[in-house]
Formats: structure tokens, sequence, C-alpha cells
């Protein structure tokens, strides 16, 4: 606070006596004096006294009133940020989501490939369904010709019966009936025949001679009727010797095949489809696998039950001359050796029956009979190859042409020889 006497600045007070300053700032009784330069007003202020003077309109604003427009201008945008920000966190970005991808690739595959030998093959692969009196199923086939013969099993077709009907579908979507040609149960294959269809893409055949074990193969077919579908494995044996059917009494409906052995998963659906090579070339027909759903052994492809990678399939070069049978005359021919084998021998080969049945044990004049076949005696190999069994022995004479020469060598009362056998023919089924 100023002093009694004092001009408060420095002033003359009503005494004459004189401020430091020399000033006249509202000196009441001093003489008047010239203001002191701007920059000195505040030199004598005293911030615990009395209150700063206000600035006078018009001037910049003060340290203290432009801190306060600061904070007021980052509570605005703090504001409007946090808005902001939870809009986001609600509702996403401003602008819409663009996740990374790779750029489309060329669709053509290196020869070889699965992808490659699937694009090949499937155009010629066809998924057959058959309706007959009391029962329906699924299978596959392919195309033989341009012709329009199709290559399937037996056991696919057979339920069709004298008036069921067959349709059959190609890869594009395209159905159309079809009409059996020709079909044998005991090699079971069967050829039929779709008409005034264009555009067919027969499947090359291989050379089932030619596969090794371990080669890599491809299964193509229609399990539980989905078409198209694409398995691949490699050949797990060769001249594997089995039997599949036999639902009749009289076993006229058994099959023999001399199969090649797959771990390509096959399935209920898959029989009839073919079995390509590294190549696309068919060297085995779908035809049969192994099951652990019923423990009943071996069946065909549209029963029940499902892969366990033991998958068997006819080889081409078996189901080739059957098929140009079925299709050239309706039936095919049986390679036969004219004897009569008893299948209830238990011992180690293929036993001559030691009586007849309907008929000789060996037929007079026969194949068998030419090559000194006795009741009696006991085929235990073909071409060096051991036989187990009187089914297996029937295995290997069906994997030859009727006219094939064998070897054999026969034991009988402890005695071993040999024999040439030239293996007859007849018709089947």
């Amino acid at each position: 606070m100023a002093a009694p006497g004092d001009g408060g600045y420095g002033q003359p007070g009503p005494y004459g006596q004189q401020g430091p300053h020399g000033s006249g700032y509202g000196g009441a009784y001093g003489p008047p004096v010239t203001p002191p330069p701007p920059q000195a007003q505040w030199q004598g202020y005293d911030p615990w006294g009395e209150p700063r003077p206000e600035p006078v309109e018009g001037k910049p604003w003060g340290r203290g009133r432009l801190t306060a427009a600061i904070l007021v201008v980052a509570l605005v945008a703090g504001g409007i940020g946090g808005g902001i920000g939870s809009y986001l966190e609600r509702n996403g970005n401003v602008t819409d989501v663009s996740l990374p991808q790779a750029s489309a690739e060329q669709t053509s595959r290196a020869p070889g490939t699965t992808a490659s030998i699937a694009s090949a093959v499937l155009p010629g692969v066809v998924t057959i369904h058959v309706r007959g009196a009391s029962e329906q199923g699924t299978g596959t086939g392919f195309v033989l010709d341009k012709r329009g013969h199709i290559l399937t099993n037996n056991h696919v077709v057979e339920p069709a019966g004298d008036d069921g009907e067959i349709s059959v579908t190609f890869s594009g979507g395209r159905t159309t009936k079809a009409t059996i040609v020709g079909r044998d149960s005991g090699y079971d294959l069967a050829v039929i025949k779709v008409d005034k269809v264009t555009g067919l893409k027969p499947l090359a055949l291989g050379n089932s001679d030619s596969a090794r074990v371990g080669d890599p193969v491809v299964a193509v077919g229609a399990p539980y009727d989905l078409a198209g579908t694409v398995t691949s494995g490699i050949i797990s044996a060769k001249e594997r010797p089995i039997t599949a059917g036999g639902e009749k009494q009289d076993g006229s409906d058994i099959s023999y095949v001399d199969a090649l052995q797959t771990d390509a998963p096959i399935n209920p659906g898959n029989s009839g489809g073919p079995l390509v090579d590294a190549k696309a070339r068919v060297i085995g027909i779908n035809s049969a696998i192994r099951s652990v759903s019923d423990g009943s052994g071996l069946g065909g492809g549209s029963g029940q039950g499902g892969s366990i990678g033991l998958g068997f399939a006819i080889p081409i070069n078996q189901a080739r001359r059957v098929a140009e049978e079925l299709i050239n005359t309706g039936k095919a021919t049986h390679p036969v050796i004219g004897v009569t084998l008893d299948m209830a021998y238990s011992g180690e080969g293929a036993r001559v029956h030691t009586k007849g049945v309907k008929g000789p044990a060996v037929t007079p004049d026969g194949p068998g009979d030419k090559a000194g076949l006795k009741p009696g005696d006991v085929i235990t190999e073909v071409d060096g190859a051991p036989v187990r069994s009187g089914q297996e022995l029937i295995v290997k004479i069906r994997s030859h042409r009727p006219g094939d020469a064998l070897g054999l060598t026969v034991e009988h009362d402890g005695h071993t020889r040999t024999a040439r056998l030239t293996l007859g023919s007849a018709s089947g089924d």
C-alpha cells in the first residue's frame, strides 16, 4: 500500500515530496510530469499487493488468459477425439476393411501331380445311379470310346435286373439314360452305353503289367454319391488273389480277381471307377475293399463300411479283354483247365476232385486231360508262382486268356511232376 504523502508510484505527494522515479502519475498536488515508459509500469508491481490492472481492450492478452485459451482448446479437442474413438470402437473404422490376399495364380499344374491327373481324368468319369424293382445303388464308370461305351463293375448295374433304370451323370452335370451292353459276374465287369451324347472324353488305357509296387496312383469315383471325388495313394501289392460276391448258393456270382492292391481310399460308390497312373492312364477298375464294419472280409465298393487303406482293383489288361468281348458279343469267355476242383480241400495247393460233380472230375479230352491231370492231383504252382488254394488257382487262371499256355507243378501220392497245359474257353454269363 502507498504511504501517506506518497503518490503510489513515486509521484510528488501533497507535501511536495517527489517519488524516487520522478513520476507524476496521480500526484494530487504536484506539477505535471512525463509518464514513465510502458515497461516500467510493472517494475514495482507486488504480486501479493494490489490487484494487477486489467489489460487495455484491444491489446494482446496476457500469459494467464492465453493459458486458459489453450486449456479450452485442449479440452474441446480431447472431447472430440474421445467421441471419435468411442464411435470407432463401437462401429469399426470409418472406411471398409480390406484384408491382404495372394494374387491369382495360373491354374495349370505340373504333369504327374495329383491335380494334373485329376484334371485330365475327371471329364471321362461318370456317376451311375441304378434303380431296380427291389433295390437301388450308386457307382462309378468311365468312358471307353466316343460311341458311348462305359465300363463299370457288374455289381454296380446288377440291381437294375431286366427292367430297372440306369442313369449316367457326367462331370459337367449332364444326366442321361444308359442300357446294358453286356456283363459278367465272374469278372465283376459290365459295359453300359449312352446314346446321342456328344463331347465324350474317353480315358486312355495303360498297361497293368507295367505297374510296380510303390508307384503313385489316383482313384476317381463317387463315394457315398459324392461325384468327382479324387483320392491318391500307391500300388501296395500286385497279383493279390481275391474273391468277392458269393451271395448265390451255387457260387455262380463269385468274382475271382488277380487284383492290384492300393492304399488310395476307396469307399462305397467308388466301384467301377478308374485307378490311374501318373500319366492319367487307367491301370485298374476299383472293385472291392476290406472293411472293418462287419468283419465279413472283402466286399464290393457299393456296400457299406469305409476304407481302411485296403482297396483292390481289377487290372486293366484283364478288364480290356473282357470289355471288348462284352461290346462285340455281349458275353465274356473264361479260360478253363477242364477239371473240377475240391474247394473243401484244406491242404496246401489246389486239389483235383477225386470224384466228379455232375460229371467226371477231369473232362475227357479237355485241357487238363491233355496235360495228364488225374483225380486227386494237387496243383502247387502255376508258372513258378505258389498256389495255396482252389480259389487262388481260379484267380490265376482267370488272369489269362483262353489259349495261353501254363506250366504246372503237380503232386500226387508224394511224387512231384511238371505239366504243360493250354487253357480252354468257356462262355460266361
